[in-house]
């Protein structure tokens, strides 16, 4: 087991360089930086500029800043923000802990819906169970994570039964419980756009899978011999379906986070989307890159969950491992 999480953690380790350098090449592609605005307008001289420049590292080549910013990640720090003049992981930490504190239930949350549902679906081939249920996730299929969001808001807006954007009340007063208590009431809408977003192409999959073993030669014999349904659903038909489930598992992670982003941004939500647009719009590169590595760690994590349950059910992984 050792040997094969090690493998992963190398694989996860590979990834996380190359996307950092590919990130880092293309924002050296792509022209200006955060100092353009100030030289086109004239207000700060060139000797400013060209010392503010060098100040900062960007007056040096790729190669160069590149190192320096990955010695400055060993160290923690993830580069440097121009706009606000500190280190990059001062500002991204606090808002990669609002985004995980939005995700990781939406993500529980959605998986305990779906396989039961699922299941349930693929149980009741054909019938009026089925045909909602295909129907319904089709419906969710064709609605975008944009268009849920601003339903929520106007929803929000409209009846004033949540709050319609933020993580807490300026004027909320009390204890840890009545804080807690108000964040909660805060995630309820945000919460329910990523569900709803993420729940249909996780319900078709636990759908799909388990048909595929309903129809197979073992589970025809086991319903033969007389096996309450139940027992056969969830102790047999679910745990021979788990090896594909558990890597979507890891794929959801990644389509959670990146719904997050823009919902974030959309329902004000103080978390890692609304940071990122803002320092892509201020040409921040540091903050860019940080919030981006830390989206591509989340989605890392999930992946060697996924791989850790694949270990632990899956006896041909663990034989090849």
């Amino acid at each position: 087991m050792i040997r094969y999480m090690l493998r992963r953690f190398g694989h996860a380790l590979l990834l996380l360089v190359g996307v950092s350098l590919l990130l880092f090449i293309l924002m050296e592609a792509a022209p200006g930086d955060f100092f353009s605005e100030a030289r086109l307008s004239g207000e700060i001289s060139p000797q400013t500029l060209h010392a503010l420049r060098a100040q900062y590292g960007l007056d040096q080549p790729l190669p160069v800043r590149y190192l320096k910013w990955v010695s400055s990640a060993m160290h923690g720090d993830f580069g440097y923000s121009v706009a606000y003049n500190m280190p990059a992981s001062t500002l991204l930490l606090p808002r990669a802990r609002n985004t995980l504190l939005l995700t990781v239930p939406c993500l529980l949350i959605s998986w305990l819906l779906a396989v039961p549902l699922g299941v349930l679906a693929a149980s009741r081939r054909g019938g009026w169970i089925d045909r909602v249920y295909s129907g319904g996730t089709s419906a969710l299929l064709g609605l975008h994570d944009l268009l849920l969001a601003l339903l929520a808001l106007l929803f929000a807006l409209r009846t004033g039964a949540f709050p319609a954007g933020g993580m807490a009340s300026l004027d909320v007063t009390g204890g840890l419980w009545v804080h807690w208590k108000d964040i909660g009431w805060h995630m309820v809408l945000p919460a329910a756009v990523l569900i709803v977003g993420s729940l249909a192409p996780i319900l078709r999959h636990v759908r799909s899978t388990m048909l595929d073993v309903l129809d197979s030669p073992y589970m025809r014999a086991a319903e033969g011999h007389g096996i309450n349904r139940f027992t056969l659903l969830f102790r047999h038909a679910l745990p021979a379906a788990a090896n594909p489930l558990i890597s979507l598992f890891g794929l959801s992670t990644a389509l959670l986070i990146g719904g997050s982003l823009l919902v974030e941004v959309v329902m004000s939500w103080p978390g890692l989307g609304p940071m990122v647009l803002e320092a892509i719009l201020a040409r921040d590169m540091f903050l860019v890159l940080g919030a981006v590595l830390l989206s591509t760690l989340f989605l890392i994590v999930g992946n060697l969950l996924a791989d850790l349950l694949l270990y632990a059910f899956d006896p041909r992984i663990r034989t090849e491992a």
